[in-house]
């Protein structure tokens, strides 16, 4: 039974506090679960589940709203929130005009239009959502919707910094509610060739393994400086959240009401790493999977090459090499110079897998052919069959499907938040390394830097009240 203390933020506060803009978490009045008792509002579980899509801009409509919005036998996506109101516009626009195409019925649903993200939390008939949210509002969305008893589906990387991952993955484990991350290379539609190559290497194909090459490329400089004034319907306050406060320009935000390609934030610190967890989340789960070391991390990193921008508006990192090591003795070295993908090698040949067919026109490289997509030393490692005595490695046929059908039968889904937490982290170990010209050592089970107290300063950032995962009101039944 909770507190007084913790029963004090009931629904009427939490919608009143979320229109300021402010950061609380509790929805319903007393709590006294941590998860509703139906995990479906008023709907029975036999029943669609209803979707609310925080965050619609670039890869909400070329990915994750474009899936969900697919299975219409599933889900129903009923509701939007977003910072700009020209957004929630287009959003609403694109989620009635896909459904007419796959059903034939106009205003096929009644969309609900939200301007903050924490009154669509509110609404008790939400049972899941999506936060297709610039990645420096990932981790606060996504403690706030465990909390409000939602499920999650993510996009990566899950978090700014280890400390608030790790208090992501705490908070969301304790909720029970089912937590996706957009890691989508493991399921087998589109790429079955990852998790073939992964179940390849633990399954000793390649004997002894030695070391993974990941090919990521860095970002370019540039950038346009120039202040300009702060588009119409767009709480550009809010949107900035708990990073430090700077003038709007287009090319430090997005260009609002359209859709880039590739925005402005994706190449700014104060909003993420660059290309190491921006796309590295991706090529470093699949690592991880073929390591088996979802549930840990490195135990070393070493930045032999890196290169930050000197001009423009942009500063993360361009070309690098890091070298990380694991406990398990493999090396992981993650390049530019090496073609995009991850290359498993051991003591009796190699495997290589990548994409064929990206996702988004802004995916880092070139996709290969189906041909190209996976690859060996030797094609009768390709060949090999796994026998039902060996390491079957889980089969999801589609990341926003097996979400969708997890809610429902309640079993593990492929990617869960310490799984995500950890890909998440050894980015960011190797974002720190970048920071450094010496060999850093880590310590994945207290997730801090040994010996190093300038190193263990990234694992945190400040966050600019009353935006960030610092000021999010978590009942007591879930810090116990």
């Amino acid at each position: 039974m909770e507190s007084k203390d913790d029963s004090s933020y009931n629904r009427r506060e939490f919608v009143k506090t979320a229109a300021k803009g402010f950061a609380v978490a509790t929805v319903a009045a007393g709590f006294p679960t941590i998860v509703p008792s139906s995990v479906f509002g008023k709907s029975a579980p036999s029943n669609l589940i209803n979707v609310g899509q925080i965050g619609c801009g670039r890869i909400a409509t070329v990915h994750d709203l474009k899936t969900t919005l697919g299975y219409t036998d599933k889900a129903r996506v009923v509701a939007i929130a977003d910072f700009s109101g020209a957004r929630q516009d287009m959003g609403k626009k694109f989620v009635l005009d896909t459904y007419e195409k796959s059903t034939g019925k106009k205003n096929f649903v009644d969309i609900k239009l939200y301007d903050h993200y924490q009154e669509l939390l509110a609404n008790k008939d939400i049972d899941a959502v999506q936060i297709s949210t610039p990645d420096h509002w990932h981790a606060q969305v996504a403690i706030e919707a465990a909390l409000a008893g939602k499920h999650i589906y993510c996009q990566k990387p899950t978090s700014l910094t280890i400390e608030e991952g790790r208090t992501m993955s705490n908070i969301i484990s304790k909720t029970g509610v089912v937590f996706q991350l957009g890691s989508q290379q493991r399921s087998t539609e589109p790429w079955p060739q990852f998790k073939r190559a992964c179940e390849l290497v633990r399954n000793g194909r390649i004997g002894t393994l030695k070391t993974v090459r990941v090919g990521l490329p860095g970002d370019p400089a540039g950038g346009k400086t120039n202040e300009m004034p702060v588009p119409d319907r767009f709480n550009y306050d809010a949107w900035l959240g708990s990073t430090p406060y700077f003038y709007y320009t287009e090319d430090r935000v997005m260009d609002i009401p359209r859709v880039s390609s590739r925005p402005g934030w994706l190449r700014l610190e104060q909003f993420g790493a660059g290309m190491i967890t921006g796309w590295g989340v991706h090529h470093l789960d699949i690592a991880h999977w073929g390591m088996d070391t979802e549930y840990t991390g490195p135990i070393w990193a070493e930045c032999t090459e890196v290169v930050f921008p000197k001009a423009g508006l942009w500063n993360v990192h361009g070309d690098f090499e890091v070298h990380m090591g694991y406990a398990n003795g493999v090396e992981m070295v993650v390049n530019g110079k090496y073609e995009n993908g991850v290359k498993f090698e051991g003591t009796k040949g190699w495997i290589f897998c990548t994409r064929d067919g990206g996702v988004t026109a802004s995916d880092p490289a070139a996709s290969a052919g189906k041909e190209l997509a996976l690859r060996a030393s030797d094609s009768k490692i390709l060949e090999s069959k796994i026998g039902p005595n060996e390491v079957h490695l889980y089969e999801s046929p589609e990341q926003h499907l097996n979400w969708l059908e997890c809610i429902k039968n309640k079993k593990k889904n492929i990617s869960p938040v310490e799984v995500a937490h950890r890909s998440c982290s050894a980015c960011l170990v190797a974002h720190a390394s970048m920071k450094f010209n010496k060999r850093l050592h880590f310590d994945p089970v207290k997730e801090r830097f040994v010996g190093n107290d300038e190193a263990n300063k990234l694992l945190s950032r400040p966050q600019r009240y009353p935006y960030g995962t610092s000021y999010v009101k978590v009942p007591k039944v879930i810090t116990k």
